[in-house]
């Protein structure tokens, strides 16, 4: 039998370095739905965080977004 895979729960100081945002940034992002929700890491709790792979998928898809413009350009 396989054991799922662990996907890390990022804290803030971690996905403020990987997408350097700034925190009101990244919450009027996620009001717009435009990057992915955080989640409570303890049921009625103030702590969140934000999983890994969202976090990775969000910058991945802003890495596509620029290729595309820049094939545009000319």
């Amino acid at each position: 039998m396989q054991k799922p895979e662990f996907d890390p729960i990022l804290r803030w100081p971690e996905v403020k370095t990987l997408i350097g945002l700034s925190r009101p940034r990244v919450y009027e992002l996620i009001a717009a739905g435009r990057f992915p929700r955080s989640i409570k890491l303890t049921p009625g709790g103030r702590a969140t965080g934000w999983l890994k792979s969202e976090i990775e998928s969000y910058l991945e898809a802003r890495v596509a977004e620029r290729d595309s413009l820049s094939g545009q350009a000319a």
